[in-house]
């Protein structure tokens, strides 16, 4: 159950983390979210895919590890077998919290329930005995900023799709090498024959207003499907 609080040195001075991957520590999960800013460091390691929860117009994008509900082919027991952690795996338990008024700088919140907060001495200090923030805590308060800006200024990138029309279903039918079939479905591609299609005004409008490289990146990205078929397969194979 989560239990979100304000992060401060007096009540959390001696709070832990436990920063080792770990399925139970939150990274036993098919997908997670990633946002355009991100998209050219997660490109050269995972799928990017893009969904919708149901009912909801609004797309958002996703880091692909696996291809059924809990699988994560890049976590191999208590080791990340990845080059690069995406955003929202690497700053768990941390959150940015906002007042009603969303023009407020957001703080620094911490689940107190998730599973990576430590018990016995165990993980890593957020503050140390003078009550100052260490190194971490100042790494990951870097990272909560590039994800909430990310996501913040994700609402212009998906509606210059919608725009254009730039997303198309996609569902991929992986047969393994032991014969066994997995069928990924529910997600959206960019539609790469629209984009061909554009004009060079709206082109250009996309390049302007920064849209056009992540719309690559994500293309680019679909390469890793096939390595992650691979590693499936060798994982069967075991």
């Amino acid at each position: 159950m989560t239990n979100h609080a304000l992060l401060d040195s007096s009540s959390h001075r001696e709070l832990r983390v436990r920063v080792e991957p770990g399925a139970g520590l939150g990274d036993g999960v098919m997908a997670t979210l990633t946002v355009p800013t991100e998209f050219r460091r997660v490109q050269g390691h995972f799928p990017i895919l893009f969904r919708r929860e149901a009912g909801q117009e609004q797309f958002f994008a996703v880091a692909l590890f696996g291809f059924e509900s809990g699988e994560n082919l890049f976590l191999d027991g208590p080791r990340w077998d990845a080059g690069y952690r995406p955003l929202s795996l690497a700053i768990q338990p941390f959150l940015i919290g906002r007042s009603a008024d969303d023009d407020t700088p957001g703080q620094v919140h911490v689940d107190l329930g998730h599973p990576r907060i430590a018990a016995d001495g165990e993980g890593v200090r957020l503050f140390d005995a003078s009550g100052l923030s260490t190194p971490f805590l100042e790494d990951i308060a870097d990272k909560l900023g590039d994800l909430d800006e990310g996501y913040r200024e994700s609402a212009a990138f998906f509606a210059a799709l919608a725009e254009h029309d730039l997303l198309e279903p996609f569902t991929l039918e992986v047969t393994l090498d032991d014969g066994s079939v997995h069928s990924l479905v529910g997600f959206h591609i960019i539609d790469e024959a629209k984009l061909r299609s554009l004009d060079a005004a709206a082109l250009g409008a996309l390049h302007e207003a920064g849209h056009l490289m992540p719309i690559f990146m994500a293309l680019a990205s679909l390469a890793q499907i096939g390595p992650m078929i691979a590693r499936k397969n060798g994982r069967r194979g075991g």
